[in-house]
């Protein structure tokens, strides 16, 4: 028979790829992936509904490299009370020879009253356990990082989503320009808003609370510069540069903002299916369609050809980076003019 879940389910027929958000106890949990954020989400989650269903549940944790032999063994053994134990444990891209043993052997015959969840970041280590694990139809959670301001932005916005708040497409991508570089930092960052403010959040909100990050400062210049306001972009690019603000961000985000605008130019076809092909949010390929009707194929081959030159002038080949950045402000401002 297969071993129990917390609310009574049976579970282990097969492989079952599990989004971190939609996770449910499962005898053998593996938490794959180098995103430590994700796996510590989805493992408070395993936790909560374990508790939820079984308040008397035992947490036990230990770490797979320095794991010492029979020690999940015992800890798996039926208590004299029958009561639950979720067992945590972390390190298995170090672990020792011991626990891959003890491992293997489990995945074998996995307690009845256990929820175990193990968590590995990554690397060659442990293989043949992760194959285990694969093999006995084991839950895994695939943790992968988050790289694409798309796919930052759909987490932002299910995060409010979640929380039944409602936040503007400006403001989710205003949100991921000012602080999406680490998503425990555009986590806590949603968590902030929904807990300070009331109702919608807007532009103008996340703009009071994250306004003066540099990457914010960056995507406002882009904004500017791609809308053909070429006097507000320059007075923004050159107060920020006047008040300490790095250049090499600020390139970083006319780059992107002109990316995604040659991605979609003179592409047909609907805001939902370009924005699967081409890793954006549907929001995003709208706006970069908006600005790319300012340019002609030559206007971007120009942009693409300046901000390369800047790019390498802010990183050390111009003793003057500051001309190199008002110049890839101008060309891209002026577009086909």
């Amino acid at each position: 028979m297969a071993p129990r879940s917390p609310a009574g389910r049976t579970s282990g027929q097969g492989p079952a790829p599990a989004s971190w958000r939609d996770i449910q106890p499962a005898p053998v949990v593996l938490l794959s992936g180098p995103e430590d954020y994700l796996a510590s989400r989805a493992a408070e989650s395993i936790r909560s509904q374990v508790r939820i269903a079984q308040p008397g549940a035992e947490l036990v944790r230990f770490d797979a490299g320095s794991y010492e032999a029979g020690t999940l063994t015992m800890q798996a053994s039926p208590s004299l009370f029958g009561d639950w134990k979720v067992i945590e444990v972390a390190g298995l891209a170090q672990m020792n020879d011991a626990f891959l043993v003890d491992a293997l052997a489990y995945l074998a015959d996995p307690a009845p009253d256990v929820v175990l969840v193990m968590r590995h970041a990554g690397g060659n280590r442990g293989k043949k356990l992760l194959d285990a694990v694969r093999a006995a139809g084991a839950t895994i959670v695939d943790c992968q990082p988050l790289k694409k301001d798309g796919e930052k932005a759909e987490f932002v916005t299910t995060e409010f989503r979640l929380a039944r708040r409602r936040i503007d497409p400006e403001a989710v991508r205003a949100l991921v320009a000012a602080v999406g570089s680490q998503l425990p930092e555009l986590a806590a960052a949603c968590q902030q808003l929904m807990a300070d403010t009331a109702g919608d959040v807007s532009v103008e909100t996340v703009e009071k609370y994250y306004g003066g990050r540099v990457e914010a400062t960056g995507f406002k210049v882009a904004d500017a510069a791609l809308a053909g306001r070429t006097a507000q972009a320059l007075s923004m690019l050159r107060h920020a540069l006047a008040t300490g603000a790095d250049p090499v961000p600020i390139v970083a985000a006319l780059a992107m903002k002109v990316r995604a605008v040659a991605k979609v130019h003179g592409v047909r076809g609907s805001s939902v299916q370009l924005a699967k092909d081409l890793g954006m949010a549907p929001w995003q390929v709208d706006q970069a369609r908006r600005e790319a009707q300012r340019f002609s194929s030559d206007a971007l081959a120009r942009c693409i050809r300046a901000l390369a030159e800047a790019d390498a002038q802010v990183k050390g080949e111009s003793r003057d980076p500051v001309y190199a950045v008002e110049r890839a402000v101008t060309v891209i401002a002026l577009g086909d003019g």
